[in-house]
């Protein structure tokens, strides 16, 4: 006797059929989250902006996705937003721009920034300190100076020194939330 919709294992057809499939999303589903874990750890975090030191080019509360990688491939350069270990608290983390890279002699005078006795113009509208003097310093090999945009409010290397490149997270790629701010931080 057949069966109706093309008689005897028919219904073998779509049980293979659907183990077929549910394995096929399976693997999907384990591809994209090793991809994932991958691109995480080794590739693109996501960072929020904690406080104002950053101001005006990052607010607080701001969310960035910070390129992991791209100091694998060379050393940060002066002008770079970067996520980092804070140097005297591993657990946190700052960003700050990077003003000196090793071998560089960095000194604040009266609030404007030169780099081997060369005065540097910034390319961000910063909340200068007028007042602030410091240095000058020479940044050793493997380390980084940086400091906040809002030299007024920031907690930078005029207070906690030389940032180790071995504590820098990544290069700050891009700016996604809010919305409105979407984009290359400057």
């Amino acid at each position: 006797m057949s069966m109706p919709g093309g008689g005897r294992g028919s219904g073998h057809a779509v049980t293979t059929g659907a183990r077929r499939a549910a394995r096929e999303i399976a693997e999907t589903i384990i591809i994209a989250v090793i991809l994932a874990f991958i691109v995480r750890w080794f590739v693109v975090e996501t960072f929020v902006v904690i406080g104002p030191s950053m101001e005006p080019t990052l607010n607080d509360m701001e969310r960035l996705f910070v390129n992991k990688l791209v100091y694998r491939l060379h050393d940060p350069e002066r002008g770079d937003i970067i996520v980092f270990a804070y140097p005297r608290d591993p657990s946190r983390d700052f960003i700050k721009r990077v003003i000196g890279v090793p071998g560089e002699t960095v000194e604040l005078r009266d609030g404007r920034i030169f780099v081997d006795d060369k005065f540097i113009p910034e390319r961000v509208v910063v909340f200068p300190d007028h007042q602030s003097t410091y240095g000058p310093v020479e940044v050793p090999a493997g380390h980084v100076f940086v400091l906040g945009d809002n030299r007024r409010n920031s907690e930078d290397s005029r207070y906690f020194g030389f940032v180790p490149f071995g504590n820098i997270r990544g290069k700050a790629l891009l700016m996604y939330w809010p919305l409105r701010r979407f984009g290359l931080p400057q």
